[in-house]
């Protein structure tokens, strides 16, 4: 009878052990859906009436906006990256992000990753540099000569230039085929080839 007793002690104990819920200790902590996007100095990136910008603040209010694109509400960028640097004795900011994207159809799908690089003059508020990487990874079914039979092809496609920001202030564009190094000219206001 004491070993029946035991046993039932020890079933109940181990019931009630698996049986409890942990409590929520409050409310919890909600992840962020969008990125954060970055502030340097006294410029802020944002998302603003349509338009991805540069909102430059003075004394805590925005008084201007350097215009990087239009777009939609869906639009959101990745690793989006704020920066400056020093080119031919000027101060320049470069604003760095990634655009991905899927197209599907029935027998093709894209997926398409595009890295942009953009460097402003602040001073006279002007675009001075532009350039964007697309990678295309391309997956499409292939019929195989009029039989029922069919494969599955990769492609990779490339478009534009892979961009690097050197220490010294230049910029090197590099090409499957090419690669190009560009200075900035001061008087000018622009990037000229090297």
């Amino acid at each position: 009878m004491k070993k029946i007793f035991l046993f039932l002690c020890m079933g109940l104990l181990t019931f009630n052990g698996v049986a409890q819920k942990k409590k929520g200790g409050g409310k919890k902590a909600t992840t962020a859906t969008a990125s954060a996007l970055p502030k340097l100095d006294n410029l802020q990136v944002e998302i603003k009436n349509g338009n991805f910008q540069i909102s430059i603040t003075e004394k805590g209010k925005t008084n201007d906006a350097l215009v990087v694109k239009a777009v939609d509400a869906a639009f959101k960028p990745n690793n989006c990256k704020l920066s400056s640097f020093m080119a031919n004795g000027v101060k320049l900011y470069l604003l760095t992000w990634t655009e991905v994207s899927t197209t599907v159809s029935a027998n093709k799908t894209e997926d398409k990753t595009t890295v942009y690089s953009v460097i402003y003059e602040l001073v006279s508020k002007k675009q001075v540099y532009s350039n964007y990487q697309l990678t295309n990874h391309i997956t499409e079914k292939v019929s195989l000569g009029g039989t029922a039979a069919s494969e599955t092809q990769e492609k990779i496609r490339r478009e534009g230039f892979e961009f690097v920001l050197n220490p010294d202030g230049t910029i090197t564009q590099k090409g499957k085929n090419q690669q190009t190094t560009f200075a900035y000219d001061k008087d000018k206001i622009e990037f000229k080839k090297k």
